[in-house]
């Protein structure tokens, strides 16, 4: 392995490659296992079978390895510390790769040994992960980073007992929904990081860093953040405890009305009205809508809560993961932002992706299930394949900014597309 690469140079760049192909891989195993064509694997079976094993590397396998790439970038530009060497990138990604095949092939593997193996695998890459970040952002003066450390760790947590309840044969599902929740938060809270950049329009403007006080429209202000983040806990928390009912759903409608007032900090007029505003923008507002949603099916019975977790793990997360990588993975590769129309166009096409697979959960709809599922999978996989077609070179190629790593490459320069507008 050549950890001379450009593949190493920088946090995000082998975890943003992984993000992408898994996106596309596991999606595409999924929808030949419902098709029943798995060529090959007709007696593939993971532990806790086919379901689990698809929203556990959605979750743990996609959801996680954009979560390591952010936070690899992130938290050294956060906090100052030296970002991870390319041993150490490798490392994890190894990690990553190693969970992976061992949750794949755990079936064959005697007794219960498969899903032990499978669970370390797992549970190391999140400590290993923990580990590298958790020392910097304690360091920080302010800690007003931590947040990052206790999600990954109560993620690390709800993955144990997903694995404790496979090898048990108990019920790993709500462990998966745990999860679920925990991916919300993190949203939340990467999301509040670069939202006043892109709002106020300063990351268009290339410049790094949060604008002046005086230049900001937008400020993501903690109270209403803090409420979001305790709204979802309490649904998390009343789900597990409780199951579906009355007061889980009206502690899901809390998190949904929690959300869409963390978004009135958003209103701030023109300026929202930019393509990378509108993609965060839309990923909190398909957050409110999932928890909506599970809300009404909790206290009404007229439709799965199924339904609504799909437009969280397929829309809120599918789409905030495709907007950072849009934004990180050009900015910290010493790009310029990608103005052609395919992003906006690929973001609208991931939100019908969440709507079309949260539709094919509705009883009155049973007809068209097979149909609006294949149309949800073939449109989510097909807009990261088309992410990893146009950032290949850029996540695997040198930079041509003269700067090296994850340096910010535009320094105080304006780019030269803003000043032409950078409406949609």
């Amino acid at each position: 392995m050549n950890l001379r690469h450009p593949l190493f140079s920088c946090g995000f760049r082998p975890f943003f490659v992984l993000t992408t192909a898994s996106a596309v891989l596991f999606l595409a195993i999924w929808l030949l296992a419902l098709q029943s064509a798995l060529p090959g694997l007709d007696g593939w079976r993971p532990p806790g079978g086919v379901l689990l094993w698809h929203g556990h590397e959605l979750l743990y396998g996609f959801g996680m390895a954009a979560v390591a790439g952010f936070l690899l970038t992130a938290v050294p530009e956060f906090t100052g510390a030296a970002p991870p060497r390319p041993g150490v990138l490798a490392a994890l990604a190894g990690l990553w790769l190693a969970a992976r095949v061992a949750y794949a092939a755990a079936q064959w593997l005697p007794g219960g040994s498969g899903v032990v193996l499978a669970g370390v695998c797992n549970l190391a890459f999140v400590l290993a992960l923990l580990l590298r970040l958790a020392p910097a952002l304690w360091r920080d003066p302010a800690r007003s980073h931590l947040g990052f450390a206790w999600a990954l760790g109560a993620l690390g947590a709800a993955q144990a007992g997903y694995f404790t309840a496979l090898l048990r044969q108990a019920d790993a599902l709500a462990w998966l929904h745990v999860g679920v929740d925990l991916m919300m938060i993190l949203i939340v809270l990467a999301g509040s990081r670069v939202s006043m950049n892109v709002v106020n329009g300063y990351i268009e403007a290339g410049r790094p860093g949060a604008p002046p006080p005086g230049l900001a429209g937008y400020v993501a202000r903690p109270p209403r953040r803090h409420l979001a983040v305790f709204c979802i806990a309490a649904c998390s928390v009343a789900q597990w405890l409780l199951g579906g009912g009355p007061v889980t759903g009206w502690t899901a409608l809390a998190a949904a009305a929690a959300m869409l007032n963390l978004l009135n900090d958003w209103h701030i007029g023109k300026a929202l009205f930019t393509r990378w505003a509108l993609m965060l923008y839309a990923s909190y507002w398909l957050v409110a809508l999932g928890y909506g949603a599970m809300g009404l099916a909790w206290l009404t019975g007229l439709a799965p809560a199924s339904s609504g977790r799909h437009v969280l793990m397929a829309g809120a997360m599918g789409l905030s993961i495709f907007t950072i990588m849009s934004l990180a993975g050009r900015i910290h590769a010493g790009r310029w932002l990608d103005r052609r129309p395919w992003v906006p166009v690929a973001a609208a096409v991931l939100a019908l992706a969440a709507l079309l697979r949260a539709a094919a959960g509705l009883p009155a709809l049973g007809a068209w299930a097979s149909w609006l599922l294949l149309g949800a999978g073939l449109g989510w996989t097909g807009v990261f394949a088309a992410y990893l077609r146009h950032a290949w070179p850029v996540l695997c190629g040198p930079r041509t900014d003269g700067q090296q790593g994850c340096a910010e490459p535009l320094g105080k320069q304006r780019s030269p597309m803003s000043r032409h507008g950078t409406r949609c």
